[in-house]
């Protein structure tokens, strides 16, 4: 059957007409999108590298879905919608919510101060549970494997060092959840990893989660090998790998949080260390505390007496070589092995050199025979720095502790307080908050500067939209009811508030404008439709019934928009592979932010819409449209 001529011309010019009315809306709307992901475009640092992959990724995807909509799907409808159309209303799905809807929304649009109120109570209750989420700078993901660092006193020896290495890696490979242990004390041959020789970095390597004891988490387990390598005079720490490298690399500082103190003496900044140290104590959720000392590291020395010398008739220079090549060791020769060359040291055995008694008693050479070292020379132990560190040209001390137990922002929070009030710092000295909690602050100063920028440019988009202010006011006064599901799913998930969260939320903010943006479409349309039937000067209940109208039209879209974030989200919430504890923090928000957006789009706006529009009625007597009245979408075909 031939298609009659100026129905299919009109069926084209109706679409083109409808293309063009949502045109811009479409545009504005995916503008809003893209600009409220430029927060995280600006994130600099590890959270930058972490969350710049996906803004690129969702703007991508945006931009070419908003040229697929304006290009493609109208020459699809175009091509695909002909002949006599099937009407929603004989749907039987779309029948049956909105036999569900509409009566909701008539309850809503009766009792509006209710519903108004029952939604800021809602929300009200959001921004309390909100001030009390804890914050992180970024959630741990776990490795798979452990990284032990305990750290002795300075002067502990080698021999020592190592019988406390072997002790614990018994201990740690006793434990069912373990499968591999793997301890390292000292520091390689690199001047890249400058570590002590008290220092230990055990690796350990766990089993799967299924092979683990019941009830068994990460967390216990930490416990768990915590209590059972307590070393005295050690002191524990508890990282991961990869974690670790990154944190030093960054900041210098091997756990969660550390304080770092500057300043010209040494003496004083261990004073001040030990001052923050019994501060630090006192507060929950600090653990594995350690000021680093900056003292406590055994030294020989060897004084030469000059006039013991010239009675000997030796120098110095004899004295020193002598000191040189029986306890320092000195290079006689190289050793050649293909291409690489290996330097010959020559000292005392250690049996000769192991005590002060037989340090004393190394012969010197001389004219009249040999002499023990101790004629010549004065030898004692001595105390010293075992290690000084220095940054920006000066001296630095450090107080390390990890947080367990508690969320990272308000134990630092309380630490900073409290320091603050019994710390005094003598005059050149200063303090410096680091580690994860650096990071944090330096997220958080971004996301302050941006974020005014990006509301205010997302508010004048919407007025570009809409040329009003009521329907500007209307999207923008919706979103924070929006994000109160958010909101209330990341606090009773049990998160906490970290960049991750923060951008779930912003690509939550994009979704809930884009999605009233849509809504006030359908509602202006319902209008025009209104204006076009019964005219500009209309009762209440005529005004009512349009915007159900409206509203109604807006119920399928809403329902699938929801569905489809919800089918691509919550399965995030139970998966168990690398790296989820990243992705579920950016998907929590947004779960709860959809439901509770759709109620908000669904019943909220078009509250609030009827009220501009009976403002406009008391005000001027008429419904004023700013957008062109011709342009409507209730042709017949």
């Amino acid at each position: 059957m031939k298609s009659n001529p100026v129905q299919e011309q009109k069926r084209i010019a109706l679409i083109e007409r409808s293309a063009l009315q949502v045109g811009r809306p479409i545009f504005h709307s995916i503008l809003i999108i893209v600009v409220s992901f430029l927060p995280v475009f600006l994130l600099t640092g590890r959270e930058g590298r972490l969350f710049h992959p996906l803004a690129w990724t969702k703007t991508l995807v945006i931009l070419s879905s908003m040229v697929l909509a304006i290009t493609w799907v109208p020459a699809l409808m175009a091509y695909f919608m002909k002949g006599n159309m099937r009407p929603e209303s004989r749907n039987p799905v779309s029948s049956f919510f909105v036999r569900v809807y509409e009566p909701v929304l008539r309850w809503c649009l009766r009792w509006k101060k209710t519903t108004l109120t029952l939604n800021i109570v809602a929300l009200g209750f959001a921004i309390f549970l909100f001030s009390r989420l804890g914050q992180e700078f970024m959630p741990p993901l776990n490795e798979g494997t452990l990284l032990f660092m305990p750290v002795a006193l300075p002067d502990a020896s080698n021999a020592e060092m190592k019988r406390i290495l072997q002790i614990q890696d018994k201990i740690l490979a006793s434990v069912p959840e373990v499968k591999n242990v793997l301890g390292k004390a000292g520091r390689i041959a690199s001047a890249t990893d400058p570590s002590p020789l008290n220092m230990i970095e055990t690796i350990i390597e766990l089993k799967p989660r299924s092979q683990w004891r019941k009830g068994v988490t990460r967390d216990s387990l930490i416990r768990e090998l915590n209590l059972k390598l307590q070393i005295p005079g050690v002191t524990n720490g508890w990282t991961q790998p990869i974690i670790n490298r990154i944190n030093m690399l960054n900041t210098g500082i091997r756990t969660d949080v550390g304080v770092k103190v500057f300043g010209e003496q040494l003496d004083t900044l261990q004073q001040i260390e030990q001052q923050i140290a019994r501060v630090l104590q006192s507060i929950p959720g600090v653990v594995d505390l350690y000021p680093e000392p900056l003292s406590g590291g055994r030294f020989l020395d060897i004084a030469i007496r000059r006039e013991a010398l010239g009675r000997y008739g030796i120098s110095t220079e004899t004295v020193n070589h002598v000191i040189e090549f029986a306890i320092g060791g000195a290079s006689v020769s190289q050793m050649v092995e293909g291409r690489e060359r290996f330097s010959i040291n020559v000292r005392l055995a250690q049996d000769w050199r192991q005590t002060l008694d037989e340090i004393r008693e190394i012969p010197i050479q001389t004219a009249h025979g040999p002499v023990p070292l101790s004629a010549v020379a004065d030898i004692r132990l001595t105390e010293g720095p075992s290690m000084i560190n220095s940054e920006n040209a000066l001296l630095r001390g450090t107080v390390l502790f990890d947080v367990r137990g508690r969320d990272m922002g308000s134990t630092v929070e309380e630490a900073i307080q409290k320091v603050k009030q019994s710390v005094h710092l003598p005059p050149g000295y200063f303090i410096e908050w680091s580690g994860e909690w650096e990071n944090q602050v330096h997220a958080r100063k971004t996301l302050k500067l941006v974020l005014p920028i990006v509301l205010f440019t997302i508010f004048f988009i919407l007025y570009l939209t809409f040329e009003n202010w009521p329907d500007t006011w209307n999207v923008l006064l919706t979103v924070p009811f929006g994000l109160t599901g958010g909101i209330l799913m990341v606090y009773f998930w049990g998160a906490q508030l970290s960049v991750a969260v923060v951008v779930g939320f912003i690509a939550l903010f994009g979704l809930v404008v884009e999605t009233g943006v849509v809504m006030i479409i359908y509602l202006d349309e319902a209008m025009r439709r209104m204006i076009q039937e019964k005219g500009r000067r209309v009762d209440r209940a005529t005004l009512q019934q349009y915007v159900i109208e409206g509203a109604v039209k807006r119920l399928r879209p809403k329902l699938m928009t929801v569905l489809i974030a919800l089918l691509g989200l919550v399965p995030v919430l139970w998966s168990k592979g690398t790296g989820i504890e990243l992705m579920r923090p950016i998907a929590l928000p947004m779960i709860g932010g959809v439901i509770s957006s759709a109620i908000c789009v669904l019943l909220v706006m078009p509250v609030v819409y009827q009220l501009f529009k009976e403002r406009e009625l008391r005000k001027y007597g008429e419904i004023k449209l700013p957008l062109t009245d011709s342009l409507t979408l209730n042709e017949n075909i």
